[in-house]
């Protein structure tokens, strides 16, 4: 459930984006820290400040601030007028911000498992890339002349190939 929460107070930027025509990002950022709780590069806060380069137009209204995904690990700005524009802030500590520990490494003896409607088979194979659960990997079967595949890890030592 993606819940929307609006900025009560307006941000400091108004004289800020009548002089330069644009939204102050440094402003957007102070939002987003309020809004998570959090200071940008915490756990939890905004991973980066916002790209200096972008040229938003100004918002004549409060932001409106709200997660982005079940996981809350992104934020979402959005300027609500018509005509607006939104923002993605992914946060410290996501999958996005720090990468996740990989549970197969390159090299690794793998079992790669092929599921399709009504059947499943297995294969030793060994692992081409390293990868975080959740992560498309190249694997290769131990087979002579065996292709490269792409898997999905799915647990140490696993990863799968879902067939229609």
């Amino acid at each position: 459930m993606i819940r929307k929460l609006v900025l009560i107070s307006a941000l400091a930027a108004a004289p800020a984006a009548a002089q330069s025509g644009y939204v102050d990002l440094a402003a957007v950022d102070r939002a987003v820290d309020q809004f998570t709780g959090v200071p940008q590069g915490a756990p939890g806060g905004a991973a980066l400040p916002i790209d200096r380069r972008l040229k938003l137009a100004p918002c004549r209204t409060a932001l409106a601030l709200g997660w982005y995904g079940a996981r809350r690990d992104t934020v979402e700005v959005a300027c609500p007028m018509a005509g607006g524009w939104k923002l993605y802030v992914p946060l410290a500590g996501s999958a996005i911000g720090a990468a996740a520990a990989p549970l197969i490494t390159r090299g690794d003896a793998i079992t790669v498992a092929v599921r399709g409607d009504g059947f499943a088979v297995s294969q030793p194979g060994e692992a081409m890339e390293s990868g975080a659960e959740g992560a498309w990997i190249k694997v290769r079967t131990l087979g002579p002349n065996a292709p490269v595949l792409r898997a999905k890890v799915l647990r140490p030592g696993l990863v799968g190939i879902d067939l229609p």
